[in-house]
């Protein structure tokens, strides 16, 4: 273990988080404190390169770079440092997240322009679920498809799974590997998943091929029938294009209660609105047969974490969702559900419950700095 003088330890860690419409820059400090940032508009997924060089300039001085990338792919199952050929490999990817990697690529060639000397490190979303068993990964589908184009469960949002399972091993005082810990975490935001991890490994998880499967989501659909996307590209001759478009941005919570913002969607459910009561019950529905399944792949439960904006946020979500779990064990304490000054994180279970159950901030931030300097380090 370095001690507290060493550079893994002291290093400021700049984190890039290229958004959808805007790129987040976020130097960490030592302690992993936040001590400089900076929010830049993206509308065309780059920021401007003046005003990246301007924010970075204005932060001081940055002892490494973590780029957050959505896809690894097969090629990289841990933080990589970023070489030439490793950015030629990236892009190589562009195929499995055409909405995601571009937007990544550019943020990475653009600070990597303000901090040419600096070192950088590719963190990925994927990453955190390469240790899924084959069961697990593997579709039925044939033996041609799956090894020409690699179709697999890779799954999403690894950053934000992997920190809250470590941080809630963390508040049971817990060591994950050896006590053999099952923890389901619910990444509950615009986008959502869960992850099934046990011993500290993700062994399962919601989101698929795309981060379109899984649960119901703001705009988008979560997992249907394949067959009735065929039926609809078939009989209602609707275009692939639109079909995608209409399942990533249309779907979800906005197409069955006409917003994809959870806080309006309960609101309007409380004061009867049938679409809003749909929205929300359907996304409970999902979430719920959810967590059990993950609960399943483990073979039982021990704590349940929730996270992101809805879980975070939503103590409605939270406690709907686990009124429905009682059957692994899981039950809340009403007020400490509901309330939310205990800090970042905070217990939300009753006393006696056979599973405990958190609220986690979200922090990829901090998960992606430890990475970073687990790589330079």
């Amino acid at each position: 273990m370095p001690d507290a003088a060493s550079p893994a330890l002291t290093a400021r860690v700049l984190i890039v988080n290229a958004g959808s419409s805007s790129l987040k820059l976020r130097l960490l400090a030592g302690d992993d404190s936040v001590a400089a940032g900076a929010d830049l508009p993206a509308p065309r997924g780059a920021a401007d390169s003046a005003e990246i060089k301007a924010a970075i300039e204005s932060f001081g001085p940055v002892s490494g770079v973590g780029h957050r990338v959505v896809h690894g792919g097969t090629l990289y199952a841990a933080p990589v440092l970023v070489t030439s050929e490793v950015r030629r490999r990236l892009e190589s990817l562009t195929d499995l997240a055409p909405l995601h990697q571009p937007k990544s690529l550019a943020a990475l060639d653009a600070v990597q322009a303000v901090l040419p000397d600096t070192p950088a490190v590719a963190c990925f979303d994927t990453a955190f679920h390469a240790s899924i068993g084959e069961a697990a990964a593997t579709f039925a589908l044939p033996a041609e498809w799956r090894s020409r184009w690699t179709l697999r469960r890779y799954g999403f949002h690894g950053l934000s799974h992997a920190y809250a399972s470590r941080r809630a091993a963390e508040l049971l005082g817990a060591r994950p590997a050896q006590d053999g810990l099952r923890v389901v975490t619910c990444h509950l935001g615009a986008g959502a998943s869960l992850a099934a991890v046990h011993s500290g490994r993700s062994v399962d998880t919601t989101m698929g091929f795309t981060p379109l499967d899984g649960l119901v989501m703001a705009t988008r659909s979560g997992s249907v029938d394949p067959g009735l996307v065929l039926w609809l590209e078939e009989h209602a001759h609707t275009p692939p294009a639109e079909l995608a478009a209409t399942l990533d941005y249309r779907s979800g919570l906005a197409g069955l209660a006409g917003t994809g913002d959870m806080r309006e969607v309960l609101s309007r459910a409380a004061a009867g609105d049938p679409r809003a009561v749909l929205g929300r019950d359907v996304y409970l529905h999902r979430l719920r047969a959810s967590v059990a399944a993950m609960a399943a792949a483990m073979g039982g439960l021990d704590a349940l974490v929730f996270t992101g904006g809805v879980g975070e946020n939503s103590a409605e979500i939270r406690f709907r969702a686990a009124d429905g779990l009682g059957f692994l064990g899981v039950r809340l304490d009403e007020e400490r559900n509901a309330a939310g000054e205990h800090g970042e994180d905070w217990e939300i279970s009753a006393d006696g419950s056979a599973v405990r159950a958190f609220v986690i901030a979200a922090r990829e931030d901090k998960q992606m700095a430890a990475e970073v300097r687990s790589v330079l380090g």
